[in-house]
């Protein structure tokens, strides 16, 4: 459910955009968060705090290499920053990147599956240096670490399932023109694709970090939840009557 409602989503999107100010940006941003936590609702604690994990970190990525250093600019420039469907959207990618990798199809064949992620990068990459009109060498070395996240990381069906996911959007994207990647880093050295054919690998940090916090999220909330003051402070507001209101009635001996 979760990756064909990202899926037809995300092109739906960013073909709105194409006509959007920012005005209408917000609103494609307020249809995208209510999708996200739609499908949040079906998920369990650690999923949602392995989304908000996601969200976080990539908004900080995002205002820092587009709407600080440039590295890739929006349609709309600088005036208008980040576009408001793109936190919830970093959301949306990696919730369906995970139902991928925990998907029937994905878990039939774990290693076939890994193993057509990494041809897939490698190929891509290859291309990107060899054969693109614009020299990709970011995305290379984006390529590499998603070769490690598959050998080595802790979950690679989910970095399998980012690689579909991130390469499909970032496709869209710049084909679209809803953003572009310049053709080199801030330093003038390394060439950058428009996209980058690695994307996938430099969205895996973002999965890692998921996958890592999450869970000292999950147990600081549950700590916090549990903890005597706060179910104290809880009963306390619970048995309180509402300002002006009536007072509570006895338990007991009522006339």
């Amino acid at each position: 459910m979760a990756p064909l409602a990202v899926l037809v989503w995300i092109p739906t999107v960013l073909v709105l955009d194409r006509f959007a100010g920012v005005g209408q940006q917000a609103l494609l941003g307020v249809g995208t968060w209510v999708l996200l936590l739609a499908l949040l609702r079906r998920e369990d604690g650690l999923t949602r705090a392995q989304v908000a994990v996601v969200v976080g970190y990539a908004t900080l990525v995002e205002y820092t290499f587009s709407a600080v250093l440039g590295v890739y600019v929006y349609r709309l420039g600088g005036a208008a920053g980040v576009p408001a469907f793109v936190p919830p959207g970093h959301g949306l990618v990696y919730l369906a990147a995970l139902c991928l990798g925990r998907s029937a199809r994905f878990r039939a064949r774990p290693p076939l599956t890994v193993a057509l992620a990494a041809a897939g990068v490698t190929g891509y990459a290859v291309w990107g240096l060899v054969v693109s009109p614009r020299l990709d060498v970011l995305g290379a070395f984006w390529a590499g670490c998603l070769l490690l996240f598959l050998w080595r990381g802790r979950a690679p069906l989910v970095y399998a399932g980012a690689f579909v996911v991130v390469t499909y959007l970032e496709i869209w994207g710049t084909s679209l023109g809803t953003w572009t990647w310049q053709a080199h880093d801030p330093t003038g050295v390394i060439a950058i694709g428009n996209p980058p054919s690695g994307a996938a690998g430099g969205y895996g940090f973002f999965d890692a970090a998921a996958l890592l916090l999450a869970p000292l999220l999950l147990r600081m909330v549950v700590r916090l939840r549990s903890s005597p003051a706060l179910r104290a402070r809880s009963a306390g507001s619970a048995a309180a009557p509402a300002p002006g209101g009536p007072a509570p009635l006895p338990e007991a001996g009522l006339p």
